[in-house]
């Protein structure tokens, strides 16, 4: 078992919810194994929820080794990549734990990816096979030819769904024209035949913990996709860690609204990992549309919400709310990006939870801290590091100097659930894990009793008249105009300011209205003025991530074209 070797050096343990310990004892599993136990231990509880059709975990269990051997049959081994392009329906969980229990390696791919980033993808990780749901063949189709990948296994949305939705809703996809109709022929391959053919017995697949599950890559937001290696054991003991860290839950009884992507390593770790390590029903929703969570919300009664800051103020802001009771909701762990203390109180005061910010990392399997759900916390910081996770905050020029408390530096962590490296990329892995640290390239402070806030991204600092600034601190200001639902910042070349221009781009909350010079006003108030946006661009909306971050490089290269550089800022 890895544990912290000097725990003088870790204030936060103090801070720990009764029975969250500093080192914690892991299981030495495979995810499948981890299904196998719970399904062992809750044979007939509801491990899947499917708009009302239940899944048990007996019957999951049974579908994920038919999976496995359809795998086989189709010529995957040990080692090969499987890439999974599926929101979370049925057909994700089943393929994700039937790829890992064969010991093939999982590739999650975005379904919403257009062709070039699933071609991107699909060439670095070498994946020959993709599970997809055929809605999105258009897309697949363009992307396939230059890659490896000879095998195709198709799903549909209505595959699971109970009677009478799975006949009405071939009707209300042609009517939203996202109907697709592709004949299953080798070597495309229907997912429901394969596995209806298959063997129920488990896999004689040799699989250790040691092995790697999945190739998780980056978002992108700062360059090209990195897929980071993570073995099953990173995994496990994340979810491990993520049990502990929640201590209202009681295995067996929990159920989880499973909003959150599967495909991204924060829902994959904190919704559905967790859920099957604590024998917890998984409310599946392919995609967040706020009535329909609301209405699964007051329907199935979830205990646990795993998102982000985006989800749970689309929920506050929602028109008629109050006639919604969220009360069944526990606790929520808002990920992805920062939380904002006024999103955390309209939360609160709908649901009578606790939500709380956390932080990770891809590269981190993700998480790396949070605030205790109960303890202390303190909005506005990340929270604690979690059970034997280290964390330290180097100077930015070197990464060699450890910077004293209170003082702005580069984040390192490192601990059991940190990645092997980067695929096929070995001077990224050295830039990255570096005296088996993890060098996070985030902007970070600690305080005195541990607690850790992140200042900003290394990447996204903007050097303006001689002056390091950090856009997430205007972008809190900007938060706090009653006018403003939605805010970033960015840095643009400009010799005027010797270096780059401040531009902040912001949505209004709806029925409102406002000038530029009236949000550069209020900022004046509260900020330096080298730290004062000089550019304010109105929008609809923001270029997101599906899990919420801001795509500042889109906004980046909206200008880089405007003003003809043909070099990427």
């Amino acid at each position: 078992m890895e544990t912290i070797k000097n725990t003088s050096l870790t204030p936060w343990v103090q801070y720990y919810e009764p029975g969250v310990s500093a080192t914690l004892a892991y299981p030495d599993l495979t995810l499948g194994g981890v299904l196998e136990e719970t399904t062992r231990k809750f044979p007939d509880h509801t491990a899947l929820l499917f708009f009302g059709r239940k899944i048990t975990y007996a019957e999951l269990d049974r579908l994920v080794n038919r999976f496995a051997h359809a795998l086989a049959g189709l010529g995957v081994k040990k080692g090969d990549r499987v890439a999974l392009m599926l929101p979370n329906i049925p057909q994700m969980v089943i393929a994700y734990y039937g790829t890992l229990r064969l010991g093939a390696v999982a590739v999650t791919t975005n379904p919403l990816y257009h062709a070039h980033e699933v071609e991107v993808q699909l060439k670095d990780s070498g994946a020959e096979t993709l599970v997809a749901v055929d809605m999105f063949y258009p897309v697949i189709k363009q992307a396939l030819p230059k890659t490896s990948v000879k095998t195709l296994i198709l799903c549909g949305i209505k595959d699971y769904l109970p009677f009478p939705l799975n006949l009405l809703y071939p009707i209300k996809a042609k009517i939203e024209k996202q109907w697709v109709s592709v004949k299953r022929v080798p070597p495309i391959h229907d997912f429901i035949a394969l596995i209806s053919h298959a063997s129920d017995a488990r896999p004689d697949s040799p699989v250790s913990s040691r092995d790697t599950a999945i190739l998780q890559y980056t978002g992108g937001t700062t360059g090209i996709p990195k897929g980071a290696i993570l073995t099953h054991r990173n995994l496990v003991v994340n979810a491990v860690q993520c049990r502990t860290w929640l201590t209202v839950r009681n295995e067996g009884e929990e159920r989880i609204l499973s909003v959150i992507p599967f495909f991204h390593v924060y829902g994959m770790t904190t919704a559905m990992n967790l859920g099957v390590l604590i024998g917890a029903e998984l409310i599946l929703l392919p995609k967040f549309h706020t009535k329909e969570v609301l209405d699964a919300i007051q329907k199935h009664r979830p205990t646990i919400f795993p998102g982000i800051q985006a989800m749970y103020q689309a929920i506050g802001h929602f028109p008629k709310i109050q006639k919604y009771d969220l009360t069944s909701i526990k606790a929520a762990i808002s990920g992805a990006g920062p939380l904002m203390h006024e999103v955390q109180d309209m939360f609160e005061q709908l649901t009578k939870a606790r939500i709380v910010e956390g932080y990770g990392l891809t590269e981190a399997s993700p998480v790396t801290h949070a605030n205790p759900i109960f303890g202390r916390r303190k909005p506005g910081t990340i929270g604690l590091p979690w059970p034997d996770t280290e964390a330290k905050i180097m100077d930015v020029e070197t990464g060699m100097k450890e910077l004293a408390l209170g003082e702005a530096g580069e984040l390192v962590v490192r601990g059991p659930h940190v990645m092997q490296g980067y695929w096929n990329k070995p001077e990224e892995t050295a830039t990255t894990l570096r005296g088996g640290w993890l060098h996070t390239g985030d902007i970070a402070k600690m305080d005195p009793e541990g607690y850790f806030m992140i200042v900003d991204r290394i990447k996204d600092m903007i050097k303006t008249v001689g002056e390091n600034v950090y856009p997430r601190e205007i972008e809190e200001v900007l938060f706090t105009h009653p006018k403003v639902k939605d805010a970033v910042v960015v840095g643009l070349p400009h010799e005027e300011f010797m270096g780059e221009k401040i531009k902040a781009y912001i949505v209004l909350k709806e029925g409102q209205t406002a000038t530029a010079a009236e949000i550069i006003e209020f900022c004046k108030v509260e900020l330096s003025k080298f730290k004062v946006p000089k550019e304010v661009e109105f929008r609809d909306q923001l270029p997101k991530t599906l899990v919420g971050k801001v795509l500042r490089r889109v906004l980046r290269d909206e200008e880089r074209v405007k003003l003809g550089i043909k070099e990427q800022i």
